[in-house]
């Protein structure tokens, strides 16, 4: 747990060059297998050396001898930066993302480049071009995607904490299946610069930890407002503390109840959401989110439309390779998908008809948030298909995205946290908050860890 390590590096019990050796001998006895890791840093003892005179000298910052896995689409000065695809698989970061910058600042070491779907193209982990990662605590079934090496590096101890990108789903799905903490931020709240992005319109990012503290802390060193990109506002995200509870309001939506396939994990999240509701001495209420069916149909034609645009510099010229010679049948399938709605919008058929879908889904999430402050539900319909199990439609695949797609057409927050399993499998409770309400997010999804560890104590400020 982050908030357990970083007071033994405090105190000395641990140093961060010892730390850090203990990760790199974790990730040389697991990573062959889980393949969670496509690059370890060769510099991170010496980086952690430096980091021990910090942490002596009583200047080291707040994540000061933490490592720390960053997802294979964000920009690392020095290290590969291949989008798991062979189109970039000789490229090498030139500069560092806004939240590489944040993170070196308050000392954190980047323990190495997180496996992922082809350019965050894909919601199981097996559309890597360099192999799938497998789902460390459910072996043989699939970490959920994209950033399938970021929640499985987290899962398997490689890393305390891990950097995602979230389109759809993203982190939370990874999260979900690996038991871990996942968090996808308002739009707007972290810099997208420096990351290679699936859908400008959509992504955010946001970390991956095994406890909500480790997450919090993460998402206020890397939220900010950015010259580098013009999406990002100035509101820092407020400490959770127990003295709000007593004014959340709960809310579900038998939307999601309905299309779950999998009634066991409804079952978990309605346990789970009882359970906090009794925590904090308030009843479950009923919200109506009638567009939930639509969002699947929605996201997908405004990815493949931007993610076709965002691939145009990807022509064999400046840099790597041409996408369309070397990348994988699901990026290709994006790539064309957006070709082609793009050449209808002269019809106004597609991409604008999507944007309206998108605004009355936004709307619809604006209404519920007037009656309560955060909604409950499942993170995903069904339970993790095993790893290299035949699946011709690719729209079995979509699927596992129609809970979390919602909150990222909305804008608004969202967070996952292990609620149990079902056959074995990990299964996560998502909540949802308003857009930069990420105090309120954090506040809930603490109560819930507290009640699965059996503590119920009370939340401190930091």
């Amino acid at each position: 747990m982050v908030e357990e390590i970083l007071q033994q590096l405090k105190t000395g019990k641990v140093t961060a060059l010892e730390h850090i050796q203990q990760l790199l001998k974790v990730i040389e006895q697991k990573n062959k297998k889980i393949n969670a890791l496509l690059y370890v840093n060769n510099n991170a003892a010496k980086e952690a050396e430096a980091v021990d005179k910090k942490i002596k000298a009583g200047k080291a910052g707040r994540l000061a001898g933490l490592g720390i896995a960053v997802k294979a689409n964000m920009n690392v000065i020095g290290m590969p930066i291949s989008c798991a695809s062979r189109t970039l698989e000789n490229y090498y970061g030139t500069y560092d993302a806004d939240v590489i910058v944040k993170i070196k600042q308050e000392d954190g070491i980047i323990i190495g480049i997180a496996n992922c779907d082809e350019f965050a193209a894909g919601s199981t982990g097996e559309y890597s071009a360099f192999g799938a990662t497998d789902n460390p605590v459910a072996p043989g079934f699939v970490p959920g995607g994209s950033s399938s090496g970021s929640a499985a590096a987290v899962a398997a101890g490689m890393a305390d904490l891990a950097l995602g990108s979230d389109t759809g789903g993203s982190i939370r799905a990874p999260a979900s299946f690996c038991g871990v903490i996942g968090i996808k931020p308002s739009y707007g709240r972290v810099s997208r610069y420096g990351l290679i992005d699936l859908s400008m319109s959509l992504d955010q990012i946001g970390p991956l930890s095994r406890d909500v503290f480790g997450s919090a802390l993460a998402m206020e060193i890397i939220a900010g407002k950015s010259n580098n990109d013009p999406t990002t506002i100035n509101m820092p995200i407020g400490k959770y503390t127990h003295f709000q509870q007593k004014k959340i309001r709960i809310g579900m939506s038998k939307s999601f109840e309905t299309l779950t396939k999998d009634r066991k994990i409804y079952a978990v999240i309605q346990n789970a959401a009882e359970k906090i509701a009794k925590a904090l001495h308030t009843e479950i209420v009923d919200v109506e989110l009638d567009y939930l069916d639509l969002a699947v149909q929605t996201y997908y034609p405004l990815v493949y439309v931007e993610f076709f645009s965002s691939t145009r510099k990807f022509d064999g010229r400046k840099y790597g390779k041409k996408i369309e010679d070397a990348c994988g049948e699901e990026v290709l399938r994006r790539i064309l998908g957006g070709r082609e709605i793009s050449r209808a919008e002269y019809h106004g058929t597609y991409y604008r008809k999507a944007l309206k879908a998108k605004k009355l889904i936004a709307i619809e999430f604006e209404r519920a948030f007037q009656y309560v402050d955060v909604i409950l539900a499942p993170t995903t319909p069904v339970l993790p298909h095993k790893l290299g199990a035949e699946i011709t439609d690719p729209k079995v695949i979509y699927a596992y995205d129609a809970f979390t797609i919602p909150a990222n057409l909305a804008g608004i927050c969202a967070g996952v946290v292990p609620a149990d399993t079902v056959n074995g499998i990990p299964a996560g409770l998502q909540i949802m908050a308003p857009a930069f309400k990420e105090e309120v997010l954090f506040g809930v999804m603490k109560v819930f860890e507290g009640l699965q560890h059996g503590t119920g104590r009370e939340n401190k400020r930091r």
